[in-house]
């Protein structure tokens, strides 16, 4: 588990490229037959990718957080962006096509990931936080997750959210958790952009070809920055930070939340005037 502490907004400032891309850039998420995670300071959240192939791959890892199992004090939202896969919990199989969700709560002991062709494997993204109360284990596919439709084609931006994890959908303690989709010809997400100082965001880009790049814009807003991302890597957002981004084509990307405040629509807006 790769450790990442938490900085504050005046030290921030002061950031290179190099040091902006240690901290908040997830580089390396997944790679074959591993389960590559990365501990953030924020809100305690642990971003992971797993890619099981030839063997299962168990969600653990004792050491870094000092617990007899890895949900014994966690939750913990799954999406495959891969081909099919299982994920398999206290010995319940849960099958998982690509952009399909699964929560897991608290108490559950055993969580392990299967593909059902080690050739064409799954590729399972997972974002967990601690937990207070056991919710039950749920599954939501993406044809049962009810589309937002935003944006225009006019401003570069026409996109679907889908909403898995969160109050009117899966139940968690405080996780939130969904997907973004733009539409072809379409380039940008989140702008203008807000803030949400009670919690923390993490951001998956993915469904990108290997030239394609994304502009991920952070900072406060009158203090931005950029990260230059490629396909299937990830953004860790502090809560002082707007989280925007634009693409040299269309993308998809997964978002998830966790903090203080558990309503999806707790943002503070930013004007474009405000932004520098």
């Amino acid at each position: 588990m790769e450790i990442r502490h938490a900085t504050n907004p005046t030290d921030f400032k002061s950031y290179t490229t190099e040091s902006l891309r240690h901290d908040f850039l997830i580089e390396s998420l997944f790679v074959q037959g591993e389960l590559k995670m990365t501990y953030s300071h924020y809100d305690r959240v642990v971003t992971g990718g797993a890619i099981p192939t030839s063997q299962p791959l168990k969600l653990e890892d004792q050491d870094s957080l000092k617990t007899n199992y890895f949900l014994e004090r966690r939750e913990v939202g799954i999406i495959n962006i891969g081909a099919e896969g299982n994920v398999v919990v206290d010995g319940k199989s849960y099958t998982l096509n690509k952009r399909d969700c699964l929560y897991v709560g608290l108490g559950n002991e055993e969580v392990v990931f299967e593909s059902a062709n080690a050739e064409n494997p799954a590729k399972f993204y997972l974002v967990s936080t601690p937990a207070h109360k056991q919710y039950p284990t749920k599954k939501a596919p993406i044809e049962d997750a009810e589309p937002t439709h935003l944006g225009a084609d006019s401003e570069s931006n026409k996109r679907t959210i889908y909403k898995y994890i969160h109050a009117d959908g899966i139940q968690s303690c405080q996780l939130m958790m969904g997907m973004t989709l733009l539409e072809p010809n379409n380039m940008w997400n989140t702008m203008p952009a807000h803030l949400h100082d009670r919690r923390m965001e993490v951001y998956l880009y993915f469904d990108m070809d290997e030239n394609s790049r994304v502009f991920h814009f952070m900072g406060q807003p009158n203090e931005t920055r950029h990260l230059l991302v490629k396909n299937e890597q990830a953004v860790l957002s502090p809560p002082w930070s707007i989280h925007s981004g634009v693409g040299t084509s269309n993308y998809t990307f997964i978002w998830a939340m966790a903090g203080e405040n558990y309503t999806f629509t707790d943002m503070d807006a930013v004007s474009m005037d405000e932004l520098k």
